[in-house]
This record gives C-alpha cells, structure tokens and sequence, in this order.
C-alpha cells in the first residue's frame, strides 16, 4: 500500500511518460486493477500519458495570463511547432503544455521552456524564442 504513487514516478522518469504498456506491468506487479492505475495517471496533472520533448512549453492559462492574452500564444505555438496542448513535435524536440499558474502573474502572459520564464508575450516573440531552441 502506498507503492503506487512512488513507483509512477520513478517509472515516468525512467520513460519520459507512462504508456500503456508500463501502466499494464505496474498494476501486475503490484496486483492492482488496471483501472486504479490509469485513474491516479489521469487524476495527477504531473503525470503524462504522451512523450514530452526535449524541451517542455508550458504556457499559463491562469487568470491574469489568461486576460492579457495567453490563447494568441497558445494559438501562435500551435501554428510554428504544428501540434496541439498536450502533443509532442514529431522530432522530439517540443512539447507543449497548458497549466494554471507559473507564478509569474505580473509578467503575464508567461510561457516556461525547461523552467525558464518568458514572461510580457506577444505572438510576434513566438518565432525566435522557439528559433534559439531549434538552433542549440
């Protein structure tokens, strides 16, 4: 009792995410149902059930972030990388992430790559933000 929590995460860290297949063995091996498995992946937002990419878009959607316009970069990043929230670029290079509150409010709106802040965004930073990454 107790195991399920820890192991996620140590398994999550091993694989970058948790597929199926890892959640299959996990319930086995500590002779669970399946279903309580998945259910604690859903329910914690700092599990993942797809690939994160070597650098990790997490853009704030809180309130503050959310006002000052968050959704044109949610939007831009959709159309420079071609994925969704919650996708993966096919390169492994980028994932991104939408989540309530960097805690950056009065820089907002704020986007994190790998926890660097960039905070005071429009659309138009989109490109070279994302350039100086495809070029490191």
């Amino acid at each position: 009792e107790g195991a399920l929590i820890p192991l996620l995460h140590e398994a999550q860290e091993l694989y970058g995410y948790l597929p199926m297949k890892v959640q299959k063995m996990i319930a086995k091996g500590l002779d669970i149902p399946l279903e309580e498995v998945y259910g604690v992946v859903t329910f914690y937002s700092n599990f993942s059930l797809n690939p994160k990419g070597k650098y990790k878009i997490q853009v704030c959607l809180g309130t503050a972030c959310y006002v000052r316009g968050a959704s044109t970069i949610v939007d831009k990043l959709h159309e420079k990388l071609g994925i969704n929230v919650g996708d993966c670029t096919e390169d492994g290079l980028f994932s991104l992430e939408a989540c309530r509150c960097i805690g950056a409010c009065g820089l907002a709106p704020v986007m994190a790559i790998n926890g660097k802040v960039y905070g005071r965004l429009k659309p138009d930073d989109i490109d070279d933000i994302i350039d100086e990454y495809r070029n490191k």
